[in-house]
């Protein structure tokens, strides 16, 4: 969830600045900060299991996987946003003289939640695209077992898949791993929508 801060014109280095002391996350917009909330269990459940398959599958490889903690700059639409899970092949291209912002993701991971689902359905895909090195998008529910993936073409066009149910399996086509939905929905109860219970 994007929650709006007063309205304000901000550059870039005045945002990368503010994050620097930020107690909470904050996505910039063409000159607007946006603050990020929270997710959910599952969201936080699922993330980590894709990070810590991506992190073991890719032991040793040109490849290496980052969690939400890292912050992506989209130059030509100026965009800071924190990605879910990204992998990034090859040498990391950082925003000059910056260490914690990147610019060349091949694989971005979004697990949705009913506020941010449009938004990364449509915006941020338009806005990743624009990434020379991007070539693969994935869109988890954490809802029901459902991922819905893009990937590019050699003639820069964008192939849809949609895996559902415990048995399919999804294929990282850019990094050329697999991973099972039981392993991506591990631990996931999907009853957890539902208030934790506060124990006495």
């Amino acid at each position: 969830m994007l929650v709006k801060t007063k309205s304000k014109f901000y550059t870039p280095d005045e945002y990368r600045e503010l994050e620097e002391t930020a107690e909470f996350r904050n996505e910039y917009r063409d000159g607007e900060i946006v603050q990020m909330s929270g997710g959910s269990i599952n969201h936080s459940q699922i993330i980590g299991n894709i990070y810590a398959f991506l992190k073991s599958a890719l032991w040793g490889k040109n490849a290496r996987p980052f969690m939400s903690d890292l912050r992506l700059w989209i130059p030509r639409y100026r965009r800071g946003t924190y990605p879910d899970v990204m992998v990034v092949e090859g040498e990391l291209v950082c925003t000059e003289g910056r260490k914690d912002e990147i610019l060349n993701p091949a694989l971005i991971v979004e697990v949705l939640s009913k506020y941010s689902e449009d938004v990364n359905r449509e915006d941020k895909f338009r806005f990743y695209r624009s990434i020379p090195q991007f070539r693969e998008y994935l869109l988890v529910s954490p809802y029901e077992i459902l991922v819905q993936q893009y990937i590019k073409t050699e003639s820069n066009e964008w192939l849809f898949r949609e895996y559902e149910g415990e048995s399919a399996t999804v294929s990282f086509d850019s990094v050329e791993v697999e991973m099972s939905m039981t392993d991506i929905y591990e631990l996931v109860v999907f009853e957890m929508l539902q208030p934790c219970k506060v124990p006495i």
